[in-house]
């Protein structure tokens, strides 16, 4: 972190993926709320859609047209089994993919879950200047993926350097 830039919130928006989780039971996506707004960010919206790619890919589209929607982080749908469809339903969506979060992640998560990492399909990108982020639905997924890489890059203090310097509207301040 630099101390001579102030901590600039972004703006979040949070999709839980799963044909099983209703408010009143989901851990992961309440993770991913929780953990932005301890690190001062705004979370504008969160919601829950079943495991189908044209739901997933209605909201997101939803939200990357909205200028005020800076970020969207989803946690579900990432598997290999049934109806794990997150990549699929994100990545036509993207105009650019960041390779190094999937690998990154997979690599954190070998430390805890060993081989297995290789199920996980984590992915990243922007898409009109919106980040996307697509975690495993585990909230121990979700507590590394945020704590070990999503809150620095979505810190302009963090260098040498950040996501967040690279979003528009946060720029053209």
């Amino acid at each position: 972190m630099t101390p001579d830039r102030e901590f600039i919130p972004l703006n979040i928006a949070i999709l839980v993926v799963s044909d099983s989780r209703t408010e009143a039971d989901d851990v992961s996506g309440k993770t991913l709320v929780d953990r932005a707004i301890d690190a001062g960010h705004h979370v504008l919206e969160k919601k829950i859609v079943p495991d189908d790619i044209y739901q997933i890919r209605a909201v997101v589209s939803q939200w990357i047209a909205q200028a005020e929607v800076q970020v969207v982080i989803s946690t579900g749908g990432t598997g290999v089994t049934g109806r794990d469809g997150t990549p699929e339903a994100i990545a036509p969506l993207l105009d650019k993919v960041l390779d190094g979060f999937g690998e990154t992640f997979r690599m954190l998560s070998y430390q805890d879950i060993k081989t297995s990492t290789i199920q996980s399909r984590a992915l990243a990108g922007v898409a009109n200047a919106t980040y996307l982020f697509c975690l495993p639905g585990s909230s121990s997924a979700c507590r590394t993926g945020w704590d070990s890489l999503i809150k620095e890059q979505l810190d302009h203090r963090t260098r040498p350097c950040n996501l967040a310097q690279l979003i528009p509207r946060l720029t053209e301040r």
